[in-house]
């Protein structure tokens, strides 16, 4: 990898404000850089999440902490005028609500304090092209999905021997997998937000008669903290609720899980 052109042109992308293309990048550069050796250099080969790695290793090394955090989450950049392939294709844009065609970054970050660095990415391909059985829609899959490549991202970031703290994701990745493969197979905690119908119980004993709530059911105040059992999770969870005001008036309310039930709520809510 060319390391000084890797740096010239991750600053052009950060810098640019309109399309991002190998013939801008040489004219900001007067001439010193051909558009044909920036074409040659990103097509010299698929950069993957290792590289990104052995890139920030370095400066990882210097600033990590056993408080530090992961933080996994997924990002769709739209682009509705490319043409379609297994990658540039439809995906859901949570922040929307509905699909878009673009593509679709999962990605792993890591904080101590206020500093942030990317560790690891996964960008999502969907190769299986299948018809709906409903609508006879042409659609596309992955051979995998996100959760499974979370986990396995959370894996390598153990075995760099990363330290951390918890896990951060939010309601897509709030699965019992998820959560098991943190807490039981990593000795990690999580911080995560739960759907409102999330089914709990409020003790060992009504889990295992089967006895459940939803989380917006229970017997909120202000400042209330439970340690519940979720369905079909074996550990008990603190579950805290933060209620807050959206920008057009209207009221959220966002329900939060910690695998460490010895952390409180404020804590909770500010990790």
């Amino acid at each position: 990898m060319d390391k000084k052109l890797l740096e010239l042109y991750t600053d052009y992308l950060l810098s640019t404000f309109g399309y991002a293309t190998a013939t801008g990048l040489a004219n900001m550069l007067d001439g010193n850089l051909s558009h044909d050796q920036v074409t040659r250099f990103l097509n010299e080969r698929t950069y993957t999440s290792k590289d990104l790695w052995l890139e920030v290793k370095t400066t990882v090394r210097k600033i990590e902490s056993e408080g530090g955090v992961l933080i996994f989450d997924d990002t769709v950049q739209e682009k509705p005028y490319t043409d379609e392939n297994e990658i540039m294709c439809w995906h859901y844009d949570h922040s929307k609500g509905h699909s878009v065609q673009g593509f679709n970054l999962l990605n792993c970050l890591y904080q101590v304090e206020e500093t942030s660095i990317p560790v690891a990415f996964e960008v999502i391909s969907k190769p299986i092209q299948y018809s709906e059985r409903k609508t006879k829609k042409r659609k596309r899959k992955s051979l995998v999905t996100k959760n499974e490549l979370m986990r396995e991202m959370a894996t390598v970031c153990v075995k760099n021997q990363l330290k951390f703290r918890f896990v951060l994701f939010d309601i897509w990745f709030a699965s019992v997998e998820n959560m098991l493969h943190i807490k039981k197979t990593h000795q990690k905690d999580f911080v995560c937000a739960l759907k409102s119908n999330r089914l709990v119980a409020l003790s060992e004993e009504d889990q295992a008669a089967k006895r459940f709530s939803r989380i917006d059911e229970l017997p909120w105040s202000e400042e209330t903290t439970f340690t519940v059992w979720l369905k079909n999770v074996p550990f008990p969870v603190n579950l805290v609720r933060q209620v807050f005001e959206n920008k057009d008036g209207s009221t959220g309310v966002l329900y939060v899980a910690c695998s460490d039930t010895t952390v409180e709520r404020d804590a909770i809510l500010t990790v």
